[in-house]
């Protein structure tokens, strides 16, 4: 494979040697990531990397770089002639470093061999710190799920205290939130043709601040609404969360408006997301040339287990409507679903078919949750006015196409691509959508099928699903539904399993400490659970990320939809006393 820039490297340069076999002396955009550089679309510095130099851009990436010594990495590929991209990678850096109970984590999954300490705390805010340092006059966008779930004020777990924005943090230029290929298209389109980066106040999907003086024009068709201050939020908690409930109703609805917020001289101007991407534009970005390998640079390192892990591995959408309020998707990659079509799915898996490596089998044709392929609303208009964090609690939305249908089709047909033996779906069952439906329902959306043929053909040996509690005013809090449909699912998995003489287990996952639980839900959940025939493995405490309802909830105690107060575990005695319930026998 030659690179029409003369060099035989089908990768994008890591190093200035790299740089300069291109025949470059300096690169338009330089990408600097807390990951690894894997060239492959599950890692956002990758899709960003190939978009920007689709766009005939010069880029370079420049991965884990030296934050503790004399700054050479950041200095070695010099300054961009646009802009430095920042992200902490595919975590928040905190999330990534530490345990529920603010533990050193002592692996990374995504940097060789799995080795933790590649990147520093907030990681956003020190690579832009140092870029600031070095490159004074060269801006700075960030993006990324760190960037993207610390935009406004946010109550941060690992320093129990409530922060500003991460712009305002930091002293970037410019963040991108959400799953950002369009507005990043769009902002290449515009530097290139010479845009001063700080003149784009109408941007969609980015956040700015400016002097709180200063005139921003309106946007076309776009009514703003003012945040409480940063100062207000950190004066009263009920203030945080009633901001919170705003940006997560705005996060929620398909005509948002903008959203603003002082902090102190400054003003955080957060535009509204472009809609949801149809599927041509969906398709686009698995369109890039990607190698789907890791950097040569790591050649003769150890692997790279999150690598590892999604290598033979397909994305068929993004976005999930089960809104889970201890869950960062929503706010994140949206609500609503955006599906890949199904010629691109097989034609991704048709590359993959014939990699080195490959030995038939595909670990997951999924997304965040593995059902809801191509499932969106019925009337778009209905969309259009609602607010709902989820589509399927405390109901499924009566105007919800869950048709599992299309899933079906797509298993049968990628099953028959050459080279490919077994698909199993790694990514999590949403049962809920398949069970207590009327049966005009179960025939027209194909639910009885899928659960036939998911459980014949594509589970490896574990089902894994995610009842999460078995407490009523926990799971409500939680946004999931009732235990009784996990008890339902486990006996139609029994029952066909039985049927058709399949070894498979059914694994739950569940969490402690989550707002709202007592000691006694944790008593009644093992009890329950026992009495199934469980013994939970899949078990995680209750961590607070930035910007999601459960975490409002646990550094306020007020749920923002009532004002009720809520019970919180903070202690981490207390946290080990509820974890210590999941592995208590019957008796």
């Amino acid at each position: 494979m030659t690179n029409p820039r003369g060099t035989s490297s089908p990768f994008l340069p890591l190093t200035a040697d790299e740089m300069h076999s291109r025949g470059w002396d300096q690169v338009d955009v330089i990408l600097v990531s807390g990951d690894a550089y894997i060239d492959h679309p599950s890692f956002g510095t990758a899709i960003l990397a190939r978009m920007a130099e689709a766009q005939g851009l010069r880029v370079a990436v420049l991965a884990q770089p030296n934050w503790r010594d004399d700054l050479r990495d950041f200095k070695k590929l010099g300054a961009p002639r646009l802009f430095f991209g920042v992200t902490a990678g595919s975590m928040d850096s905190m999330v990534n470093h530490y345990t529920a109970l603010r533990r050193k984590r002592s692996d990374d999954a995504y940097t060789p061999g799995g080795r933790a300490g590649y990147r520093p705390d907030y990681a956003s805010v020190v690579y832009t710190q140092i870029l600031k340092k070095l490159y004074p006059d060269i801006p700075v966008v960030l993006g990324g799920v760190e960037a993207s779930m610390r935009r406004f004020t946010h109550y941060d777990y690992w320093q129990d205290k409530v922060k500003p924005s991460v712009l305002a943090e930091s002293g970037a230029d410019l963040l991108l939130y959400g799953m950002a290929e369009q507005p990043w298209k769009m902002l290449l389109e515009l530097t290139k043709k010479g845009v001063p980066l700080h003149s784009l106040h109408n941007l969609p999907q980015t956040a700015f601040l400016r002097d709180v003086s200063e005139n921003i024009p309106p946007l076309k068709n776009t009514p703003d609404h003012q945040l409480p201050s940063h100062e207000d939020c950190l004066h009263s908690k009920k203030t945080f969360a009633d901001a919170f409930r705003t940006i997560e109703e705005a996060s929620n609805s398909l005509e948002p408006p903008r959203l603003w917020q002082d902090c102190g001289s400054q003003r955080l101007i957060v535009n509204p997301p472009l809609a949801p991407a149809d599927e041509k534009t969906a398709d686009q970005t698995w369109e890039l040339p990607f190698t789907r390998l890791p950097h040569p640079k790591y050649k003769k390192k150890p692997p790279i287990p999150a690598y590892e892990m999604i290598k033979f591995s397909v994305n068929i959408h993004r976005g999930c409507f089960g809104g889970c309020s201890f869950c960062a998707i929503n706010m994140h990659q949206g609500k609503f679903v955006q599906s890949r079509s199904e010629k691109s799915i097989l034609n991704e898996l048709e590359v993959i078919a014939k990699m080195p490596g490959f030995k038939g089998h595909i670990s997951d044709l999924g997304g965040p949750s593995a059902n809801m392929y191509k499932m969106e609303g019925i009337d778009k208009e209905l969309c259009k006015r609602c607010k709902r964090p989820s589509c399927i609690f405390p109901n499924t939305c009566k105007n919800l196409n869950f048709d599992h249908n299309p899933l079906l089709q797509l298993y049968e047909k990628a099953g028959k691509i050459s080279g490919i033996k077994k698909i199993t779906i790694g990514s999590g069952v949403r049962y809920d959508m398949l069970l207590g439906k009327t049966p005009q329902q179960n025939k027209q959306y194909g639910l009885q099928p899928y659960i036939q043929k998911l459980l014949r053909h594509h589970v490896s040996g574990r089902l894994k699903v995610a009842p999460e509690h078995t407490s009523p005013q926990v799971l409500k809090l939680m946004r999931k539904p009732a235990f009784t449909g996990f008890e339902e699912f486990h006996k139609v998995f029994r029952n066909v399993c039985q049927k058709e003489s399949l070894p498979l287990q059914l694994v739950p996952y569940f969490i402690s400490g989550h707002p709202g639980t007592l000691e006694k839900d944790m008593k009644d959940l093992s009890v329950l659970v026992n009495k199934l025939g469980y013994r939970p493995e899949q078990v995680q405490e209750f961590t607070p990320t930035p910007m999601t309802l459960a975490t409002t909830m646990y550094y306020t105690g007020l749920d923002p939809y009532t004002g009720k107060n809520i019970s919180v575990v903070r202690g981490d005695k207390e946290k080990r006393r509820q974890k210590e319930y999941f592995f208590r026998n019957k008796k």
